[in-house]
């Protein structure tokens, strides 16, 4: 029982990052699996296009790796992550002065559904998206940060620079809007 429990706290994203921090390489390479998508996303939903996507993209991953000696293994990794993610977002944002669109390019999965389902899919996510673009930008984001990265209210607050109770606010309202603007449209 113990030699169980030692082995999930061993895969844990946090005793990843400390046996990343030792010299244990494919730990991060665990940890990039993990969360590869899930980060993907939410960058490419805030950034704007792929091309600023892709170079976010690396700038976080190189940034987790040559920070990883000031990460503290008592701090949830997510958080960590996705503050960063959202940092780099807002400072090229900043130094762009561009607009940061709440576009999605659909990612194709080798399961492809049928034309007509491909099609239902399609409109129901383009609503989806229009919806969400009508969201003020912080239930947005926390939206995005819950349902597509899977953070917790408690995560999506330490990241956003947020209460908990802020935080829970956002989503609630967010939840409340996009069933708004869905039965509009419906």
């Amino acid at each position: 029982m113990d030699a169980s429990a030692t082995s999930d706290e061993a895969t844990t994203d946090e005793a990843l990052m400390g046996r990343y921090v030792a010299g244990d390489v494919p730990a991060f390479d665990t940890l990039y699996e993990r969360h590869e998508l899930p980060l993907w996303r939410y960058i490419l939903r805030h950034s704007g296009n792929r091309a600023n996507a892709e170079e976010l993209m690396q700038d976080v991953w190189f940034a987790v790796a040559r920070e990883a000696p000031r990460f503290r293994t008592d701090a949830k990794f997510t958080s960590w992550l996705y503050t960063m993610a959202r940092n780099r977002i807002i400072d090229r944002y900043r130094t762009s002065h561009g607009h940061v669109a709440a576009d999605m390019e659909m990612l194709v999965d080798e399961h492809s559904p049928s034309p007509l389902q491909a099609a239902e899919q399609a409109e129901l996510g383009e609503l989806i998206l229009v919806a969400l673009d009508r969201l003020p930008r912080e239930q947005r984001e926390a939206f995005v940060l819950q349902v597509d990265s899977g953070l917790s209210v408690e995560q999506i607050a330490t990241v956003t620079g947020t209460t908990f109770e802020t935080a829970k606010s956002r989503l609630r309202y967010a939840r409340d809007r996009l069933k708004d603007l869905l039965r509009e449209h419906a």
